[in-house]
């Protein structure tokens, strides 16, 4: 099935995200769009600067998909510093991570306590 795919890319800063939300919720509720029926996809291989504004966007943009009724919000194309920070901020197990990122062994060991 074709997942609804919503592409963020750029600089996401705390302004932006209210937009993101907006966007998702038309692509969610487009004429003969039914929620539940496809995946929710988020391509972030474009973002610049992971940062906690991108997590808060990602956060919300995940609420926004599952209040209408669909699945998880999965993301594609996760660069190695976002990874890192859904891990450090305990999201990484909320929303679905893609496998098309860089290989395991290339991405940043999540930061211990102790």
């Amino acid at each position: 099935m074709t997942p609804i795919v919503l592409v963020v890319s750029g600089r996401v800063t705390r302004a932006a995200v209210p937009g993101l939300c907006a966007e998702l919720e038309t692509l969610l509720h487009a004429p003969g769009e039914t929620a539940r029926a496809r995946p929710v996809d988020c391509d972030v291989g474009g973002v610049e600067q992971p940062d906690l504004a991108l997590v808060e966007a990602i956060a919300r943009l995940g609420l926004v998909a599952r209040r209408a009724g669909g699945p998880r919000l999965r993301l594609r194309r996760v660069p190695p510093e976002l990874r890192t920070l859904l891990d450090l901020v305990g999201l990484a197990d909320v929303v679905g991570l893609d496998d098309d990122g860089p290989p395991a062994a290339e991405r940043p060991a999540p930061a211990s306590g102790g």
